[in-house]
C-alpha cells in the first residue's frame, strides 16, 4: 500500500472534522449617536462634504505641498512606523508558513575506523560513511491553532498599517503647522515693526512738540515706553519663527541649515477661506487611524483566545522521512541502502491543563482590555473632533471681532492724528489712541496665527487616509 493510499483518507477525514476553537470575531458597533452630524459643525465655517485626504492642498501653496511630500518620504517617525509595519507583515508571513509542510534536508560525511565486528568479511575497516535524508512534517490544524494564529497576525499587521497612517496624519499636521507658524511669525513681525515705526514717528513728533512747549517730558517718556514694549516683542516673535523653521527642517528629515530658503519666505498667514469639509461621525470613525488600529488589535486579541484554547486539545502531526547511507555517492544512490518512514505524532497536555486554562484567561483579559481601548478610541475621536470644530468656530468669531476692533481703532487713530496736527488735542490723547490701535493690530495678528493652528487641528482630528 502506497503512502498516498495510507494518508489521503486520514487527512481528508481530519480536514472535514476540523474546527477552529475559540470565539469568532465580530466587529464592535460604535454608539448609534456617534454616526450623525457633529454638534459643533453647525457654523457656516463647515460643510458636510466628505473630507479631502490631501487636505493641505486646500491652502493652494506649492511650497507647502513640497514640504509635505518631503515629510512623508523622509520623516524619521514615518520611517520607524513603516519599519514596524514591515515587521508585522513579516510576522504574518511567518504565521501563514505554519500552514505549509515543514521540510528538512540533512547530509553528513565521516571518515573513520570501525571494529571488525561491524564490518562485512573482507571489507576495509577504514572507510567513508556518507548519509543524506529528507524529512517532511505537517501539523493537521484540527482545532484551528494555526488558522487562529494567522488571524491574530493579520490583525497585528492591519493595526500596524493603521498606526503608520496615524503617524502620517500627525506628521502632515505638524509640518503644516510649523510652516503656518513660520508664516504667521513673519506676518506678526511685519505688524510689530510697522507699529514700532509708527511709534518712532510719534515719539519724534512729541519730542518736537516738547521743544516747542506743547508737550511735556512725561508725554515723551510714555510714548518711549510704549515703543520699547513693542520693540521688545520683536526678538521673541523672531525666536518663535526660527523655532518653527527648525522644527520644519526636522519634520522633513533635514538638518536646520539644509531647509530650502523658500520655506521661510511666506509672510502672509496660512488660512483657508472656504468652508471646511468635515463629513459626519460614521465616516470619521471609519477614517480615524487610531480607531482602526484599536479595532484591529481587538480582532487580533480575540483570535489569540482561539490559539490559547487550541492547547486544550491534542496536536496532531503527520510526517515522513527518507534517506540513504553508503561509503560513496554511487553506493548511496545506486538503489541499495535506501530507507523511508511514514508516521504520525499526537501530543496532548492532559490531564493537567491548568497552565493552558491560565493562558486562555489571560487572552480573554487582553481581549477585554482591547475592547475597552476601542471604546476609548471612539470616544476620544469624537471628543477631539468636536473640540477642534468648536475651537476653530470660536477662533473665527473672535478674529471677526478683533478685526472690527482693529478697523475702529485705525479710524480713531487717523482722526486723532488729524486733530493733533490741528492742535485740537494734546499728545496724551494721541498716545492713548495710538496705544489702542497698536494693541488691536498686534491682537489681530496673533489671532490670525491662532486661527491657522485651530484650522490645522480640525484636519488632524478628522484624520486622513493613505494606501499603506
Amino acid at each position: 500500500m502506497t503512502a498516498h493510499r495510507i494518508f489521503a483518507p486520514l487527512v481528508s477525514a481530519l480536514a472535514l472534522s476540523a474546527c477552529a476553537v475559540g470565539p469568532d470575531y465580530v466587529a464592535p458597533t460604535p454608539p448609534s449617536a456617534s454616526s450623525g452630524p457633529f454638534l459643533s459643525a453647525a457654523s457656516p465655517a463647515f460643510a458636510p462634504a466628505p473630507v479631502q485626504p490631501d487636505w493641505w492642498r486646500l491652502y493652494n501653496d506649492p511650497v507647502l505641498d513640497g514640504l509635505v511630500t518631503d515629510a512623508l518620504a523622509a520623516n524619521t517617525d514615518v520611517r520607524i512606523a513603516l519599519a514596524r509595519l514591515e515587521k508585522a507583515r513579516a510576522g504574518l508571513r511567518g504565521a501563514r508558513a505554519d500552514r505549509l509542510p515543514r521540510t528538512d534536508l540533512s547530509a553528513s560525511g565521516d571518515y573513520g575506523r570501525l571494529p571488525a565486528s561491524q564490518r562485512a568479511p573482507g571489507a576495509p575497516r577504514e572507510d567513508w560513511a556518507l548519509d543524506a535524508g529528507l524529512s517532511v512534517s505537517y501539523e493537521v490544524d484540527l482545532f484551528g491553532r494555526v488558522s487562529r494564529g494567522v488571524e491574530a497576525a493579520r490583525g497585528d499587521a492591519d493595526a500596524a498599517a493603521a498606526d503608520a497612517d496615524a503617524v502620517r496624519v500627525a506628521v502632515v499636521a505638524d509640518t503644516t503647522r510649523a510652516y503656518a507658524d513660520a508664516a504667521s511669525g513673519a506676518a506678526q513681525l511685519a505688524v510689530n515693526r510697522e507699529i514700532v515705526g509708527l511709534l518712532d514717528r510719534l515719539l519724534d513728533l512729541t519730542g518736537k512738540r516738547r521743544e516747542a512747549g506743547l508737550a511735556t517730558t512725561l508725554d515723551v517718556s510714555r510714548i518711549a515706553a510704549l515703543r520699547d514694549q513693542r520693540a521688545a516683542d520683536i526678538p521673541l516673535i523672531e525666536a518663535q519663527r526660527q523655532a518653527a523653521l527648525f522644527r520644519l527642517a526636522t519634520l522633513t528629515g533635514r538638518t536646520p541649515d539644509a531647509l530650502p530658503e523658500i520655506a521661510g519666505q511666506r509672510s502672509i498667514g496660512l488660512e483657508i477661506r472656504q468652508a471646511i469639509p468635515v463629513g459626519e461621525g460614521a465616516t470619521l470613525l471609519a477614517r480615524r487611524p487610531d480607531v482602526r488600529a484599536a479595532e484591529r488589535r481587538l480582532a487580533a486579541d480575540t483570535a489569540r483566545i482561539g490559539v490559547a484554547t487550541a492547547d486544550l486539545y491534542p496536536r496532531i502531526s503527520l510526517g515522513g522521512s527518507g534517506g540513504s547511507t553508503g561509503n560513496d555517492i554511487g553506493a548511496m544512490f545506486g538503489g541499495g541502502p535506501l530507507r523511508w518512514l511514514l508516521g504520525g505524532l499526537i501530543s496532548w497536555s492532559f490531564p493537567n491543563q491548568e497552565a493552558a486554562r491560565a493562558r486562555i484567561a489571560g487572552a480573554r483579559a487582553d481581549s477585554d482590555a482591547a475592547l475597552a481601548a476601542f471604546d476609548g478610541a471612539v470616544l476620544n475621536a469624537l471628543e477631539e473632533t468636536e473640540t477642534a470644530l468648536s475651537t476653530y468656530g470660536h477662533a473665527l468669531e473672535r478674529r471677526q471681532r478683533l478685526q472690527a476692533a482693529r478697523d475702529s481703532a485705525g479710524a480713531a487713530a487717523r482722526i486723532t492724528r488729524a486733530q493733533q496736527r490741528e492742535g485740537a488735542i494734546d499728545s496724551l490723547q494721541l498716545l492713548d489712541t495710538e496705544r489702542t490701535f497698536a494693541e488691536a493690530e498686534a491682537a489681530l495678528a496673533a489671532q490670525d496665527a491662532e486661527v491657522a493652528r485651530a484650522q490645522i487641528d480640525v484636519f488632524r482630528a478628522l484624520g486622513g487616509s493613505w494606501a499603506s
